[in-house]
């Protein structure tokens, strides 16, 4: 459907695209968050002003945003998409050149009292771009070579860009997030077949450089990739976090040891414990209750965004929504093996749940457009 035909269907005006929202979606989002402010408000020891303030304070702002982006109509976006891309490119760019340092990495840049996080933003502006890109595209011309190239290359501008900081996390949430649009978009699958047998030879040459002048990866990388595959070799060192994350997940059972009566967050041995390893707070004080209910929360938003996107009548809806539940999806998946030890610690946050501003903002503002595709989608008259 041409967007001429688009704007000209039946679709909602004025304050009636109230009712056309994704209620359900809204209350989800907003459980989730609820869950998150309430694990802040344990690890801080029932101290609401450290973690949890700021966090629901952030939520209102997100919430606002995403009411705001979901009331603007979807093709306002698709135009925009272009420069947004553009414009989190040049924001990664002046990360590295005025970019602020924290933990060791220079990922960050400070707009008056906001800092801003421009790898997060890239995760949803890179959606956009290849979202806008295979709505223009002729769907005969999506798996021939040249047109293949030119949304790689679009995936691997901000990859490399991330990767330098070095975020290695968001990097690989970038990759997998643009892959998966490629193949909603319908690229052949001899493309991904390629790809992970390049990624297996990557993997080999990765490990194969380590100690030699032309090392690929980061010290700290290594030894991340050392304690995935026997944390007990440094359990006092780079062990610590997945040790004390494993201890945690086992103590909580099957239903928790109760609100703020987890010992390892409460005793300060959980690493990280208001930000990547929340989950592992939850699960002590929850037990398996609580860490599959936070999961079954996940997945619900997951479904209802994937049953709106197959509503939606145009291409760049559909990708758009499909694009922003699989970037979801992968922070959660992505944090819940690494803390679980399925996966090496990449720093990834807990979506909605761990403290951090840019993350939560730039999810919300990601689902308001969820929200514009779905308000603004034809419907018959």
């Amino acid at each position: 459907m041409s967007y001429l035909e688009y704007k000209v269907k039946t679709v909602p005006t004025g304050f009636s695209k109230v009712l056309y929202l994704n209620w359900p979606l809204i209350l989800l989002l907003s459980a989730v968050s609820s869950v998150g402010f309430l694990m802040l408000y344990s690890v801080a020891g029932g101290n609401i002003a450290r973690w949890s303030e700021p966090q629901m304070q952030r939520f209102v702002l997100g919430m606002i945003v995403l009411f705001i982006v979901g009331m603007v109509p979807i093709w306002f976006w698709r135009n925009l998409s272009v420069l947004a891309y553009l414009g989190s490119i040049l924001l990664l760019l002046a990360v590295e050149l005025v970019g602020a340092i924290g933990m060791g990495a220079q990922r960050w840049i400070d707009i008056g009292p906001l800092r801003l996080q421009p790898s997060e933003l890239s995760k949803i502006t890179l959606v956009m771009m290849l979202a806008a890109y295979y709505d223009w595209l002729d769907p005969k011309k999506v798996s021939h070579p040249f047109w293949v190239l030119v949304p790689v290359a679009l995936i691997l501008a901000p990859t490399a860009l991330t990767l330098i900081q070095p975020d290695l996390g968001t990097a690989i949430l970038l990759l997998a997030g643009g892959g998966i649009v490629m193949f909603c978009a319908g690229v052949s699958w001899w493309y991904f077949g390629t790809v992970i047998a390049a990624g297996v030879g990557a993997v080999w040459a990765v490990l194969a450089s380590r100690g030699t002048p032309w090392q690929l990866i980061k010290d700290y990388q290594f030894r991340r990739i050392d304690t995935f595959l026997d944390p007990s070799q440094d359990p006092l060192g780079a062990g610590y976090h997945i040790t004390q994350a494993n201890i945690a997940l086992g103590s909580g059972g099957f239903s928790g040891r109760g609100f703020m009566q987890g010992t390892q967050s409460r005793l300060n041995f959980l690493p990280e414990k208001h930000t990547d390893f929340i989950f592992t707070v939850l699960a002590e004080e929850f037990g398996f209750v609580g860490a599959f209910s936070l999961l079954v929360l996940y997945g619900l938003i997951i479904f209802f965004c994937i049953a709106s996107a197959m509503t939606m009548k145009d291409r760049y809806s559909a990708l758009l929504t499909y694009g922003i539940a699989a970037t979801f999806f992968l922070y959660f998946a992505v944090n819940m093996s690494m803390v679980m030890g399925l996966a090496p610690v990449v720093g990834v946050p807990l979506p909605l749940v761990s403290y951090g501003g840019s993350a939560m903002l730039v999810l919300l503002a990601a689902f308001g457009l969820v929200q514009s595709a779905c308000v603004h989608r034809p419907r018959g008259r």
